[in-house]
């Protein structure tokens, strides 16, 4: 099969994405889902609700986009609140630990490598992540 035949069956599948459809799906928290795949990263859905672990991605960097409700992220020198609408990067090597008081709908942008829990293997820790 030559390129252009490769890239014309690529193109014959491409869909979109309801975001709404597929948080519908799943209720669990801390459980992201796979979404969507693009140069090596996932894009995961999640929903998050009550405290998760300080952790930190040593080779990758971390896009949370907020979808629903409100999201906190503690750094070592401040706290983040991030609304509908918003996303913020976590590069690599600087801990984190996101957490939500209410529930939360997150999109996630992450290399397809990346654990959740980063450099912290604990009961939270998801190794094999469904896609919807």
């Amino acid at each position: 099969m030559d390129e252009c035949t490769k890239a014309e069956n690529r193109r014959m599948e491409i869909k979109k994405v309801n975001l709404k459809s597929k948080l519908n799906k799943f209720n669990e928290y801390w459980t992201p889902k796979i979404v969507g795949e693009l140069n090596n990263q996932f894009v995961k859905l999640a929903k998050f609700k009550g405290n998760f672990v300080m952790h930190m991605h040593e080779q990758e960097d971390e896009l949370f986009f907020v979808v629903e409700g409100k999201l906190f992220i503690e750094l070592t020198e401040k706290t983040l609140e991030l609304n509908p609408g918003e996303f913020v990067i976590i590069p690599k090597g600087i801990k984190h630990k996101p957490y939500a008081p209410e529930e939360v709908s997150v999109m996630l942008f992450e290399p397809a490598s990346t654990l959740n829990t980063g450099n912290k293997e604990n009961i939270l820790t998801v190794s094999e992540l469904d896609k919807i």
